[in-house]
């Protein structure tokens, strides 16, 4: 009995100690020197954590006047690693340093221009990035990547995104199609001071454009029209709650909307088809407005057409409010945590206009 103990202990102590030295061997610090063969000096670089959920290091110092030099370490999960540099902290329109090493053990690096969320829009060797010559590479050490270059600038942008591929995914010739990453992060680096911080750029201000347009057009607006076509036999009740569920919604979306300007103007970003949307839905929700003080009283011959422009235009309101809120979820790289979110309440309002459309039909 003795014994099995004493072997039991032995057994985990040596799962504990190899499962450690395993880890150690994963693991990148700041304190631990660098033995890399690469074309420039490594030995005076400043170090940062940059990304701690994936264990991204960056090293990185001013060489010359125009001339800084990077080292990005990752753990090696079989797919790409990525360091962009961006104007406004969005991916879109931002140049990328990619790199990983093929199944054959070769290490490659490319410039990417990211000029799309779809691949075919993500091109590479191209960019806005000047590579010195012969500078970048890739080398596996220790179960790390370490890519390294050197950039011809004389400042780097601060606005800069790591992004890690998918497991398993890796470009190859002839086109070295990027495919989608599996995460990624926005972060602002300050290179005087060595300091990074991952928050994106106007982030309350992009949380309150978005939230207001998705409470107000694509989910009170809803509401309203519900209130309005299954709750007619508690007149005047349904009127009024309606007209105070759209007016809440108007104001809201009015809002939204000038949120929506300030963050156009403020990040320099290209989003001509979702501010294109949201300025028809706005117009739309202006003419539901200004139709309400033309309304024909019910004796009216015009009521029908009245009710019948009202009606279609709250619908294709609706509907052009839905898709542009997942289109500015897509814009907003949200992920699928937002478009799950507003899924579910779309959802649960479909399901109560089918039941209370049931309960309509069978009264008639």
């Amino acid at each position: 009995m003795k014994l099995s103990s004493i072997s039991s202990f032995f057994f985990f102590a040596l799962q504990a100690l190899s499962a450690l030295l395993v880890n150690s061997q994963q693991t990148d610090s700041c304190s631990s020197s660098l033995n890399l063969d690469v074309q420039f000096d490594t030995t005076s670089l400043h170090c940062l954590s940059v990304w701690s959920s994936h264990d991204f290091i960056l090293r990185y110092v001013q060489t010359s006047s125009n001339v800084w030099s990077f080292v990005l370490s990752a753990p090696d999960t079989n797919s790409f690693v990525a360091m962009g540099f961006s104007s406004n902290g969005m991916m879109v329109g931002s140049s990328a340093m990619v790199g990983w090493i093929s199944a054959d053990g070769k290490g490659t690096v490319k410039p990417y221009f990211l000029g799309g969320q779809r691949p075919n829009l993500v091109l590479p060797d191209q960019g806005n990035l000047t590579i010195v010559s012969n500078s970048s590479s890739i080398t596996f050490q220790s179960s790390r990547l370490y890519m390294a270059f050197q950039l011809n600038t004389s400042q780097p942008l601060s606005r800069v995104i790591y992004s890690v591929g998918q497991i398993g995914v890796i470009p190859s010739s002839p086109g070295y199609a990027l495919a989608e990453h599996r995460d990624k992060v926005s972060t602002l680096l300050n290179y005087v001071t060595g300091t990074s911080a991952s928050k994106s750029p106007h982030s309350r201000l992009r949380k309150s454009h978005g939230i207001l347009n998705m409470l107000s057009w694509g989910i009170l607006v809803i509401i309203g029209a519900i209130v309005a076509r299954y709750f007619k036999q508690w007149d005047p009740i349904w009127f009024y709650s309606h007209a105070v569920i759209q007016s809440c919604a108007f104001i809201l979306g009015i809002s939204g909307v000038i949120c929506g300007f300030v963050l156009e103007d403020r990040l320099k970003a290209d989003v001509s088809t979702h501010k294109g949307l949201g300025i028809f839905i706005l117009v739309l929700g202006c003419l539901q407005v200004m139709a309400v003080f033309a309304r024909p009283n019910k004796e009216s011959k015009l009521r029908k057409f009245w009710n019948w422009y009202h009606y279609c235009a709250g619908r294709l309101l609706i509907a052009f409010a839905i898709a542009n809120v997942f289109y500015g979820i897509h814009l907003g790289e949200k992920g699928k945590g937002w478009n799950v979110g507003y899924g579910v309440v779309l959802a649960i309002l479909l399901l109560v206009s089918f039941i209370l459309e049931i309960q309509m039909w069978r009264r008639n």
